[in-house]
């Protein structure tokens, strides 16, 4: 059942996973976005009416997701916003409104149940190139990090960054090096009981990732190097990383890369040879 991707609709494989007694430690997927796709396949998400509709949808896979997710496990959710348009506008909404799915899916995925602990921004150097000449041009996506229980899983270390600024000791603060609130942020944390971590300092939530072109038919990929840093800090190696939308595999490919294991959905199985393509090719793709 592991490392493998099963096909159809993702709640009803996820509580099969749950009656065999699968577990996976984390989960890191990219959903069908609101009203921008049609993947040409009976039951997809993404095409509701309303937002609304999309959203209890959404939280309707998470719901079955919790069931398959240890306890101390997290969700890594990418998603991007959509645009109201005239030729059908859900209602409560106006024409080129920016409708704010991802927000909306965060808040109700937190008063189902979820822990919502932080919004990270994917910022795309080279983002799609838009026509527009009266809004600017998006270049990001959110990325959420939600847990089962309050307390979980996240090697912090894993995914530190470089720091910008050398340390400072407590001494030169107490000689007049000025106060811990005139600081930049990194020199701050050599204060009180923040410490210099000599490894770097604690990732930051903007992420600057380029969007890769892959040579496939799935029209939406997210890039490796964007999950990456998810798998590394919600998964131990050998730990099950799990993704109910698998599309053309990403997912498993990275997870394999790092030394985990890996088990998918996917309701459209003409990506399988995709995702088997990218796999067979994992030695060569990093």
């Amino acid at each position: 059942m592991l490392n493998k991707c099963h096909i159809g609709d993702c709640r009803e494989l996820l509580r099969e996973f749950a009656d065999a007694g699968v577990r996976a430690q984390m989960c890191v997927t990219s959903p069908p976005y609101f009203g921008l796709r049609d993947y040409g396949h009976s039951g997809q998400i993404g095409l509701e009416p309303t937002p609304d509709e999309y959203v209890d949808q959404i939280v309707s896979v998470f719901a079955a997701v919790r069931d398959v997710l240890a306890d101390d496990g997290t969700v890594w959710l990418n998603l991007g916003d959509s645009y109201a348009r005239a030729k059908a506008l859900p209602q409560g909404f106006k024409a080129k409104d920016l409708i704010g799915i991802p927000w909306r899916v965060a808040f109700a995925l937190q008063e189902d149940g979820w822990y919502l602990r932080s919004d990270i921004i994917w910022h795309k150097p080279n983002p799609m190139p838009e026509s527009v000449t009266d809004r600017p041009t998006k270049a990001h996506e959110y990325l959420f990090l939600l847990a089962k229980s309050e307390r979980y899983y996240y090697d912090v270390d894993s995914i530190r960054e470089e720091h910008t600024s050398p340390p400072i000791s407590k001494n030169r603060h107490q000689n007049g090096g000025g106060s811990p609130e005139s600081l930049s942020g990194d020199v701050r944390q050599n204060f009180g009981s923040m410490e210099y971590h000599p490894a770097g300092r604690n990732r930051r939530s903007v992420w600057t990732v380029p969007t890769m072109p892959f040579d496939g038919a799935h029209f939406a990929v997210f890039p490796r190097t964007l999950i990456e840093p998810c798998i590394l800090a919600g998964a131990r190696p050998g730990d099950v990383v799990l993704d109910p939308f698998m599309g053309s595999g990403t997912t498993a490919q990275v997870a394999e890369h790092l030394g985990r294991q890996w088990i998918g959905c996917e309701i459209n199985p003409e990506y399988l040879p995709l995702q088997q393509k990218r796999l067979a090719q994992r030695a060569m793709a990093f």
